[in-house]
C-alpha cells in the first residue's frame, strides 16, 4: 500500500520537496539527509549545542534529532511550542491534547512542568530507521510531521480562544504566563 504525497496537506503553501536519488532507493537517514530536506522545504535550521538539527519559528522550534545506534536507531521529529500555561491549566490542556492525540496521527502532544511551574506543550513524532527506510517515506512523513506541527500550533490556539486574544490586543490571555 503506498500513499499518495499529494494527499498530504500543505500547510505552508510551499511545493513538496522532492526525493533526491533513485525512486524506491533504501537509506539510512543521517543529519546530512534532513539538511537537503529542510534546504528544499525553505526552511532556516541550526545546529544546537548537543549536534540536533532545529528549526526556528516565532512560536515553535522544531529538532530533528537521531538516537540509538545500529538496527534500534530512531529518528524523532520534536517540536517545543513556547506558549507557557500555569500549572491550573494542566486540566484544560490534558483535555484538548487527549482530543488532538485521538484525532490525529502526528505529533502526539503532551505537557511538561518546568521547575520554575510553567506548563509548555511538546509534540513528537518518530519512527525506527536503523535497518533503513524508504526515501520516499521518509521524506513525506518528515514533511508531515513537520506540517502538522504548524498546524497543531495554530489548532490549539484557536481551540483554547488564544488567537482571537492574541490579535485583539487582550493582556491576560486565557492561561497565558510571562515566560
Amino acid at each position: 500500500m503506498s500513499i499518495d504525497p499529494s494527499s498530504i496537506p500543505n500547510f505552508g503553501g510551499q511545493p513538496d520537496p522532492e526525493p533526491t536519488g533513485p525512486a524506491g532507493s533504501v537509506v539510512i537517514p543521517d543529519q546530512e539527509l534532513v539538511k537537503q530536506l529542510l534546504d528544499q522545504m525553505e526552511l532556516k535550521y541550526l545546529v544546537d549545542e548537543e549536534g540536533d538539527l532545529a528549526a526556528p519559528w516565532e512560536e515553535f522550534r522544531t529538532y530533528f534529532m537521531f538516537r540509538g545506534e545500529g538496527d534500534q536507531q530512531v529518528f524523532a521529529v520534536r517540536t517545543f511550542y513556547e506558549r507557557a500555561y500555569s500549572v491550573d491549566d494542566k486540566p484544560q490542556l490534558h483535555e484538548v491534547i487527549d482530543d488532538w492525540n485521538r484525532r490525529t496521527l502526528w505529533p502526539k502532544v503532551y505537557t511538561h512542568t518546568h521547575d520554575d511551574g510553567s506548563v509548555r506543550l511538546i509534540g513528537e513524532a518518530q519512527t525506527l530507521i536503523g535497518l533503513g527506510v524508504s526515501l520516499e517515506h521518509f521524506v513525506s512523513s518528515t514533511v508531515s510531521w513537520v506540517r502538522a506541527s504548524i498546524e497543531f500550533d495554530k489548532w490549539v490556539g484557536e481551540t483554547l480562544g488564544l488567537e482571537k486574544d492574541a490579535e485583539g490586543g487582550d493582556e491576560g490571555d486565557a492561561g497565558e504566563t510571562e515566560a
